[in-house]
């Protein structure tokens, strides 16, 4: 760990390039940081990618509607190509991801607000009733969330949902699949280009999702891993109130005063998080900087307990419930904040399945 030079009694504090010394640890920091994130990238690429979906799944087109179409008519016409992407994959022999689409419908009861079933798939998935809901939760994944790992991301926004309807019956959450995430283990994880393309897709979605909500409502963006890389370069509106980052590798910004929005930002990692020993670092695009538990980046922090990465929505976990107050409105910041973890030489071979 480099230590931060300190003022000398009689004299002024002499930096890490100041003489000699200075220069030798200069040189030695810099070659940690290009070592570490050339690791990286090296582990990405060489590994394979655990939950990748090949390109080439039939499947229709997704349903096109006009800018007035009905929240019941598009869940309908969803469902049918839904449906149809399930019957398409089966003449494809791809029966296991017709057997995972059948699963997502839910026994016809599931409600799309989009679906797109070609590739790795997109899918926009509304749990709760958006015309009279007041609080809001948009829900953001991290990689390797396509539709053949849909089902553990629903399971997260079904827990969401039913914490929240337990304290606040005019609740909704929509889990948000809208974009093309990263494998965890490859080089598109360590950057942000995969992130700004879904926030280009995300901003819109939400400016029409203020439009869509009752006048009163709040909207809040919970963002998990790679997601909060995503949440961090998009620009939000008035209603969005707040913004939850877990599970962070970093956000690519220095500090809270860097993304593109007025809501609170809030910042958790439960303990048992293994993301928390990814280097912090930023160097030719690669990597995504300060950790947002770091007191630094200026992020309300929220106790997420003792969990792992892939904890933070279970049911009673101190997690879930932190992030249910946060969408509620009765959230207080925590009194002790995350420490985040600064021993860049903790990387382990779970630690190089990165942001998951």
């Amino acid at each position: 760990m480099i230590r931060r030079p300190t003022a000398r009694p009689g004299g002024p504090s002499r930096g890490p390039s100041d003489g000699p010394d200075g220069a030798a640890t200069g040189r030695r920091s810099g070659r940690l940081r290009r070592t570490l994130l050339a690791g990286l990238v090296a582990t990405a690429v060489v590994f394979p990618v655990s939950a990748a979906a090949s390109a080439d799944v039939p499947a229709p087109a997704p349903a096109a509607f006009a800018e007035t179409a009905s929240l019941p008519e598009r869940y309908a016409a969803n469902l049918t190509n839904l449906a149809e992407a399930a019957r398409m994959a089966d003449a494809g022999g791809r029966t296991g991801r017709a057997a995972k689409l059948r699963a997502m419908e839910a026994g016809g009861g599931a409600r799309f607000f989009s679906f797109d079933g070609r590739g790795k798939g997109r899918a926009i998935e509304v749990f709760g009733d958006l015309e009279t809901a007041d609080r809001v939760t948009v829900l953001v994944p991290g990689s390797d969330t396509t539709l053949d790992t849909y089902q553990r991301f629903r399971a997260g926004a079904v827990v969401l949902q039913q914490r929240l309807q337990a304290e606040h019956s005019r609740s909704a959450v929509v889990a948000w699949l809208g974009y093309d995430t990263p494998g965890t283990v490859s080089p598109s994880v360590l950057t942000a280009g995969r992130a700004d393309d879904a926030a280009a897709e995300l901003g819109p979605f939400l400016a029409g999702l203020e439009r869509r909500v009752v006048p009163d409502a709040r909207l809040s963006l919970l963002c998990h891993s790679y997601g909060s890389v995503v949440c961090a370069r998009t620009g939000t509106g008035p209603k969005v109130t707040d913004i939850a980052l877990f599970g962070s590798p970093g956000t690519g910004a220095d500090s809270v005063a860097g993304l593109p929005t007025g809501a609170r930002v809030w910042a958790g990692r439960g303990a048992g998080d293994w993301i928390a020993h990814v280097p912090h670092l930023r160097l030719g695009g690669i990597g995504f900087g300060t950790d947002p538990v770091d007191p630094a980046f200026g992020a309300l922090p929220f106790a997420a307990g003792s969990g792992g990465h892939s904890d933070y929505l279970k049911p009673g976990t101190e997690s879930l419930n932190s992030l249910a107050s946060i969408v509620l409105g009765t959230s207080r910041a925590a009194t002790t904040p995350t420490t985040p973890t600064t021993d860049t030489a903790a990387i382990t071979p779970e630690v190089s399945r990165a942001f998951a």
